[in-house]
């Protein structure tokens, strides 16, 4: 039997025996977790209960704030924020940084307002480099355009918060 033969033979065998292998590509909240650097973001979507609204079918635009974004908080934001009697406001402060639909780099910089998933508006402003959030304070965007299987991330270096 030749060598094409066997592994033509042995790679159906595999088929029969183990089925097709699909791989998936990361939703928004796996590609988050995989990098590493937005643990913070991880753990308030899950005290938000918003793990599955971002690993569901979307697309979402989302920019995602880093570890080093939640940390120039005032001290003691965040933990207030993770509390179960503060579900709702942190779901507020969260939903300011995910736009419905899929919103690239080419995109935020011909806009100057976006509507959140949670029905408030964010500015969006081009004056030395991309800038997004609210009156409270504009956070930059570090690094544009992260592909996930349901949208985009955007990353940022501040946590937009609301008026």
């Amino acid at each position: 039997m030749s060598l094409s033969k066997l592994t033509i033979g042995f790679t159906a065998a595999c088929f029969l025996l183990f089925g097709t292998v699909t791989l998936k590509a990361a939703d928004i909240v796996e590609t988050a977790v995989g990098a590493g650097t937005f643990k913070t973001l991880a753990t308030a979507l899950g005290a938000a209960d918003l793990v599955e609204t971002l690993k569901g079918e979307g697309p979402f635009t989302v920019f995602a704030p880093t570890d080093e974004a939640f940390a120039k908080l005032p001290p003691g934001t965040v933990e207030s924020l993770l509390k179960p009697e503060n579900k709702e406001k942190l779901k507020a402060v969260l939903l300011l940084h995910v736009v419905p639909g899929t919103v690239t780099a080419a995109d935020v910089v011909t806009l100057k307002e976006a509507k959140t998933a949670g029905g408030a508006t964010v500015k969006i402003s081009t004056d030395d480099g991309v800038k997004v959030g609210t009156a409270k304070g504009l956070a930059k965007v570090t690094k544009t355009d992260i592909k996930a299987s349901n949208g985009v991330i955007h990353v940022i270096d501040a946590v937009i918060l609301p008026e």
